[in-house]
């Protein structure tokens, strides 16, 4: 598939992977909700996250302590389908940063996940948001769209 079509299947799914490494290079992952758009460079993506109202063990969450030692994480989304002619992924590679919620970037990142997601409208993520400055856009798909 073209680099659009990657980039226009990964901004449609609900839900992506977060994969993350401590300075130690132990990886981490996790599920997240997310929202794209352009970046801060003409024609770069970012990707946005943010820590939300959702339970969680504890209120460090080794996604960001990782992002702080080692930034640079991937991003997969990915189709599953019982016809494996209908399989596809697609991985956005690149550098997270970490953004307080009073920062202007962080605001227009919480209002892009407020309007993707439903839930989000009655309680708004409360942040920090991560920022994924995407450098590298890989995918593949078994009908070789």
């Amino acid at each position: 598939m073209t680099d659009e079509q990657a980039r226009r299947r990964f901004a449609m799914a609900r839900i992506a992977r977060l994969a993350t490494a401590d300075a130690g290079g132990h990886p981490h992952i996790v599920p997240m909700v997310f929202a794209v758009a352009n970046g801060r460079d003409a024609g770069a993506d970012t990707v946005y996250s943010a820590v939300d109202a959702k339970p969680k063990r504890s209120t460090s969450l080794r996604r960001l302590a990782n992002i702080a030692a080692n930034p640079r994480v991937a991003v997969l989304v990915d189709h599953y389908a019982d016809d494996w002619h209908a399989l596809w992924w697609v991985r956005a590679d690149g550098t997270g940063r970490i953004l307080d919620t009073d920062e202007p970037e962080a605001r227009d990142a919480i209002a892009r996940l407020v309007m993707r997601y439903p839930q989000y409208r009655e309680q708004p993520p409360h942040g920090p948001v991560l920022a994924i400055d995407v450098a590298r856009w890989s995918s593949w798909s078994a009908a070789g769209d």
